[in-house]
């Protein structure tokens, strides 16, 4: 038989009321109680009656991702972080790499409390839209592309950042690297973002400044630069690459080619994640900082929770994070 309440008041010497309210850290218990409490319940290897607490308090302490099925680095540190800030209101995280559709079915039955949607594909998210739930979802990709509460980043505004910065620092053939797929909307805001910066500025674009990955994994980003760097006159003195794992893959070529960064090219990389590991440059940055990201997400999905309508979708402006991935370029800036 499992310790209950009664076993940790027992050994704690207060009242079963007591131990309640010290396990749900209310003020109206003395902190060197509810930590006495705290190490006792620990001590017995208590673990809560999560049913029983779900019937009292009309909530299942649950809530449902709707995890698109991709290992890329970025999502996963995402979902780390949004998972540890949940822990710390009592949450569990339950992760689905069923289609959309399925997955809010399911999440439904298991009486979560929220549902986040991760807007990978646009196929998926245009079904979503006659799916009933009785249960609240948010949504985190394009605003334009859902029904749902959302919250949206800034991806265009990011790179024009990014064009507009190495301009200003000389720079007159600007490379993008990105998924350019149909489906891909999200990687579709970024060449937008590119092409109506280098517009903006008057810079030519022609095919051999848009390197299309056909993906955004590592591997991607690897061969893509691979069949770049070929050309013996690299006909760019700046990349930005349109995720953190194109990067790595980019940072992987110039590396195994011997061409330097930034002596040789300069880099910018989507996703604004500051730790790049095991690499010697730390690349320059643009985007939302992942930990802003992932605390308005937490925020918004306790918001919902607690039954406060989220009326407007929110959209975060994203930054620029200089690191020593740039150099500046005074041959084409006196062009």
């Amino acid at each position: 038989m499992g310790i209950t309440i009664k076993d940790i008041a027992k050994q704690a010497g207060v009242s079963y009321s007591t131990v309640s309210k010290a396990l749900r850290n209310s003020p109206l218990v003395k902190e060197p109680t509810k930590k006495k409490i705290i190490r006792i319940a620990e001590q017995l290897g208590y673990q809560p009656n999560i049913v029983a607490r779900s019937l009292v308090q009309k909530k299942s302490y649950t809530v449902g991702v709707v995890w698109p099925t991709i290992e890329r680095v970025a999502p996963s540190k995402l979902i780390t972080i949004i998972n540890e800030q949940l822990e710390e209101h009592s949450y569990t995280t339950l992760l689905s790499i069923n289609k959309l559709e399925s997955a809010i079915k399911t999440f439904n039955r298991l009486q979560v409390d929220a549902i986040l949607v991760f807007g990978e594909n646009k196929d998926e998210i245009d079904k979503s839209k006659h799916i009933n739930s009785t249960v609240p979802i948010l949504y985190y990709g394009i605003k334009e592309d859902s029904v749902y509460p959302t919250i949206d980043v800034n991806r265009r505004l990011a790179i024009k950042l990014a064009v507009d910065y190495l301009f200003k620092i000389g720079h007159r053939n600007i490379a993008f690297f990105g998924d350019l797929s149909e489906t891909e909307s999200l990687q579709k805001q970024k060449y937008l973002g590119y092409k109506e910066a280098m517009e903006e500025r008057n810079l030519s674009i022609n095919n051999q400044l848009i390197i299309p990955t056909n993906g955004l994994e590592l591997y991607d980003g690897y061969l893509a630069a691979k069949s770049f760097f070929s050309n013996k006159k690299i006909p760019a003195t700046a990349i930005i690459s349109g995720s953190y794992d194109l990067t790595r893959g980019i940072l992987r070529a110039t590396t195994e080619l011997k061409v330097q960064i930034p002596e040789k090219i300069s880099l910018i990389s989507y996703d604004n994640i500051q730790q790049f590991e095991n690499i010697e440059i730390q690349p320059t940055t643009v985007g939302v900082p992942i930990n802003r990201i992932a605390k308005r997400i937490t925020e918004t999905l306790l918001e919902i929770i607690s039954s406060e309508e989220l009326n407007n979708s929110i959209i975060l402006d994203p930054e620029l994070s200089l690191f020593d991935s740039c150099k500046e370029n005074t041959e084409e800036s006196q062009v």
